[in-house]
């Protein structure tokens, strides 16, 4: 019995070569791979936006300190533009088409939710530029408006961004 488990180990050609005989599997396990790393980026960009919002907490307070009970609302809208992306991206289910899925995503739409997750990435470095602006700002007590505005501007932009993604995902673009 030895013998045979010892040439049966000796003749194993590995799993690549088990899921190559298994007709259908290696494109399941393909998208199945597509989701988890859909999952595990948009987890990564949710918790970098994150970082970003307790900062962006952080200096609403410190505006609120020194004063600035005039932009409240204008915090608010960036603070409810910010929250909503943070949760979009959060919640969202995987953005790839299953074995049986109506709708199927071809590679040029792959390509198009690689260029969104990735603006998605480079949308965190600008936010984090614009909290230095208003941080800056908040200390000089001078652009404080226009610090504000950016900083919604770019939230704007990026919810729109992560619509169009999601156009590309539901098959509307």
């Amino acid at each position: 019995m030895d013998d045979l488990y010892q040439k049966l180990v000796d003749q194993r050609r590995g799993m690549a070569w088990l899921i190559g005989k298994m007709p259908g599997f290696r494109g399941y396990m393909e998208h199945t791979t597509r989701r988890t790393a859909d999952r595990l980026l948009r987890d990564h960009i949710a918790s970098q936006f994150k970082q970003l919002m307790n900062e962006y907490v952080n200096l609403e307070t410190k505006l609120l300190k020194a004063g600035g009970l005039a932009y409240m609302s204008d915090t608010k809208s960036a603070k409810t533009k910010f929250q909503t992306l943070i949760d979009r991206i959060a919640t969202d289910a995987p953005g790839y088409s299953g074995f049986f899925a109506a709708n199927k995503i071809t590679p040029d739409d792959l390509e198009a939710i690689y260029t969104f997750d990735e603006a998605m990435i480079r949308y965190t470095e600008e936010i984090a530029e614009a909290l230095t602006e208003l941080s800056n700002a908040i200390q000089t007590q001078e652009g404080i408006p226009a610090a504000l505005d950016h900083l919604d501007s770019l939230m704007v932009e990026a919810n729109q961004a992560y619509d169009l993604r999601d156009d590309v995902i539901k098959g509307i673009a």
